[in-house]
């Protein structure tokens, strides 16, 4: 009994290192997320550019759509920025969620930079966010035209990123309308 309590410590270090190689091993921006297969949580929300008029989850149907999550705050998302307008150039469909923004300033900064969004919904409040379990911005859905979320990502959208990850799962899903979205 007393050889074994020499051999603990040794058992415990693989241990450690075992959870350590396991933890390194992984990606750290997947985030799995529950809602993946399931719809858009219901919501009523205002529109960005006219908040007295609201948007629901019919807005993420009928086309493959990315679901962007962003913020004046966030600095990734003014770097993510210019490539989300080259997607929408391309004609890709892409819906905005100002998240926990203020309204007049999330105007000014798409009057700036550019609008890539087809619609812009106002998440003052994060209700939205909450229910799609956002961790913060910039995050995006991939919301097939059933409504149905194909695909979290954590983090910004780039070239490589839409090419290894997102682009992929898009044109299967059957809504390339034009130009090379690869």
């Amino acid at each position: 009994m007393a050889r074994f309590k020499l051999y603990i410590p040794l058992l415990v270090f693989v241990l450690l290192a075992s959870f350590l190689y396991w933890g390194l091993g992984r990606d750290p921006n997947a985030m799995p997320s529950a809602l993946v297969d399931r719809p858009v949580p219901f919501f009523t929300l205002p529109r960005l550019d006219d908040e007295r008029q609201l948007i629901t989850q019919e807005v993420l149907k009928g086309q493959v759509t990315l679901l962007n999550v962003w913020a004046t705050w966030c600095f990734s998302c003014r770097a993510e920025h210019p490539y989300l307008i080259e997607l929408a150039g391309r004609g890709v469909a892409i819906v905005g969620l100002n998240y926990k923004d203020d309204g007049a300033d999330a105007r000014a900064w798409l009057a700036q930079l550019g609008n890539p969004y087809r619609e812009n919904i106002v998440d003052r409040d994060g209700s939205l966010g909450l229910d799609l379990g956002v961790f913060g911005a910039p995050e995006t859905y991939l919301v097939d035209n059933e409504g149905i979320i194909r695909l979290k990502h954590v983090g910004v959208i780039d070239e490589r990123v839409w090419r290894d990850k997102i682009g992929p799962l898009y044109e299967s899903l059957g809504d390339v309308q034009t130009g090379e979205l690869r």
